[in-house]
C-alpha cells in the first residue's frame, strides 16, 4: 500500500467517513496512521466524536490490533507561519504579520498558496522520520478536496514550481510533487451507485491521468442491501397475480377469498418489487461504467442504524477484509 493515501469523492459520498475508515483500518497490527483533514470542516472531529481538533498531531483512536491513529486539521495561516520559520527563520517577525492580518491577506487572495501549504504539510509527515530513522507515521490519510477540483489541488505544487524557478519555494514545490506523482500516493476516489457520482468519478480519474498523478481504487459507499436477486425479479414480473394472492394466503397473510387481506396485499407488494427493479438495473448499469475503468473495485454497506464510532470500525472491518490495508 502507498505510504500517502489520497481519498477524495464528490459531495455527499462520505468522502470523510471513508477515509476515516481507511485510516482505521490501515492502523492495525501496531500501525500508526496520520489522518490528515485540509478543508475545515471538523469532519473528523465528528466522526470520532470528539471535541475539535486543533493545528497538532492528536491521537484520536486505537485500532483493532493496537495501532495507532492521530488526526490533524490543517490550519493554512499556521501552515504558512510553520513555512516562514523553516525556510527564512523569520520566527517572531512571522508572528507580527499574523496579528497584521497579512498571513491571512496572503492564504485568501492567492488560493494557490492555500493548496501549496496544505498538501506541503501532508507530505512533510509522510517524509518526516524519528531519531531512529524510521517513519513517523507508516501511513497518512488525506482527506481532500472533492473530485471537481482534486487535480488542481494535487497539481498546484507543479504550477508553483514553474513559475518560481529557484530558490526554497520551488524545492519545495518540487519535493512535494516528488511525493505525489511516486507510488508513495495513491488517490482514491468515493462514489455512490448513481449516475452524477459515477460520472464525476469517471471524469476525476480521467484528469488525474492526464496530470500524471498516481490513482488508486474506486470506493462505492452506501450500498444498500441486494433484497431480491435478477432471477427474484423475473420471478416477481411473471408470476400470476392469483398465484401470488394464493401463495400470501398460505403463508397466513389473509383469507383466500376475493378482497381478502391477501388480495389487498398484491398491488402493494407488486409495485415495491417493480421500483425496487428499477433501483436495482439503474445500480447494475452503474457497476458496468464503474468496472470499465479498470480500477480495483471496493463497495461498503448502508449502515442501517445510521453512522457512529461504532459503525465506523464496522466499516474499517470491511476495507481490510476487502485488501485495503
Amino acid at each position: 500500500m502507498s505510504r500517502l493515501q489520497v481519498v477524495s469523492g464528490k459531495g455527499g459520498t462520505g468522502k470523510t467517513t471513508v477515509a476515516a475508515a481507511l485510516a482505521l483500518a490501515l492502523a492495525t497490527e501496531g500501525k500508526r496512521t496520520l489522518l490528515v483533514e485540509v478543508e475545515g470542516r471538523q469532519g473528523i472531529a465528528q466522526l470520532f466524536e470528539t471535541e475539535a481538533l486543533p493545528y497538532e498531531e492528536r491521537k484520536i483512536a486505537v485500532a483493532p490490533g493496537g495501532g495507532e491513529v492521530y488526526a490533524l486539521a490543517i490550519d493554512p495561516e499556521l501552515a504558512l507561519l510553520d513555512y516562514l520559520q523553516m525556510f527564512y527563520k523569520l520566527g517572531g517577525a512571522g508572528r507580527a504579520l499574523r496579528k497584521l492580518g497579512a498571513i491571512d491577506f496572503a492564504t485568501t487572495v492567492a488560493p494557490g498558496l492555500r493548496d501549496v501549504l496544505l498538501t506541503g504539510k501532508a507530505c512533510e509527515a509522510v517524509r518526516r522520520k524519528d531519531k531512529s530513522g524510521r517513519f513517523a507515521y507508516d501511513y497518512v490519510v488525506m482527506d481532500a478536496p472533492p473530485t471537481g477540483r482534486i487535480t488542481r489541488f494535487l497539481n498546484v505544487n507543479d504550477e508553483v514550481a514553474g513559475l518560481a524557478k529557484i530558490g526554497p519555494i520551488h524545492n519545495q514545490a518540487q519535493a512535494v510533487m516528488r511525493v505525489l506523482k511516486s507510488p508513495e500516493t495513491a488517490v482514491h476516489l468515493v462514489t455512490l451507485l448513481e449516475e452524477m457520482p459515477v460520472q464525476e468519478t469517471a471524469d476525476g480519474i480521467a484528469e488525474l491521468r492526464a496530470a500524471r498523478l498516481p490513482v488508486g481504487r474506486v470506493i462505492v459507499n452506501m450500498v444498500r442491501p441486494e433484497v431480491l436477486d435478477a432471477a427474484d425479479l423475473e420471478l416477481v414480473r411473471t408470476v400470476p397475480r392469483s398465484s401470488l394472492a394464493r401463495t400470501l394466503s398460505a403463508a397466513g397473510l389473509g383469507g383466500a377469498r376475493r378482497g381478502g387481506n391477501a388480495e389487498r396485499l398484491v398491488d402493494p407488494l407488486l409495485q415495491q418489487a417493480a421500483e425496487y427493479a428499477e433501483r436495482y438495473a439503474l445500480e447494475q448499469e452503474q457497476r458496468a461504467v464503474l468496472g470499465e475503468l479498470g480500477l480495483p473495485l471496493h463497495e461498503l454497506p448502508l449502515l442501517a442504524e445510521g453512522m457512529d464510532l461504532a459503525g465506523l470500525y464496522e466499516l474499517a472491518t470491511e476495507l481490510r477484509e476487502q485488501g485495503m490495508s
